[in-house]
């Protein structure tokens, strides 16, 4: 258990002990934030397009079912609405994917793989300076003049 709690510790994403630059721990931990934020923006850009269009492909079956609900009415406006069930469909797989990803992270730390992406990934944003879009938001400078 011990030894678990170690290695958990070592691959955190809050911690990232495993580098001894505290500044470079710095960037990777906004880098990955950026990303989790990246892709909740994402499932809700994609709940506010395809989603909404999703729902009003499948308005005239909602108003059945809030007169009747049963269980045939609801498989059957799935069954005949096509797009509108691959688009719920790619809405709630997405959102899944992305919720389960984010637990792993946070139970489990971030796997070597991810680490290593994100390191490069950091390594290349300050390879090219103040050109790269990202820069200001994972290269900020941390010492506090005050």
């Amino acid at each position: 258990m011990g030894r678990l709690l170690k290695e958990r510790e070592t691959t955190h994403p809050i911690n990232l002990m495993a580098y001894q630059d505290p500044q470079l721990k710095a960037e990777i931990g906004r880098l990955h934030k950026l990303t989790v934020y990246g892709r909740w923006l994402f499932v809700l850009f994609l709940w506010l397009t395809v989603g909404v269009l999703s729902f009003i492909g499948l308005r005239s079956s909602i108003d059945l079912w809030l007169e009747y609900f049963t269980w045939a009415a609801f498989r059957a406006a799935f069954r005949y609405n096509a797009l509108a069930t691959a688009g719920l469909g790619l809405c709630l797989g997405t959102t899944l994917a992305v919720l389960l990803w984010q637990s792993r992270n946070i139970l489990f730390g971030l796997p070597k793989q991810e680490r290593s992406r994100l390191k490069q990934r950091v390594m290349k944003i300050r390879q090219q300076g103040t050109g790269h879009p990202l820069w200001k938001l994972v290269c900020k400078n941390d010492a506090r003049v005050g």
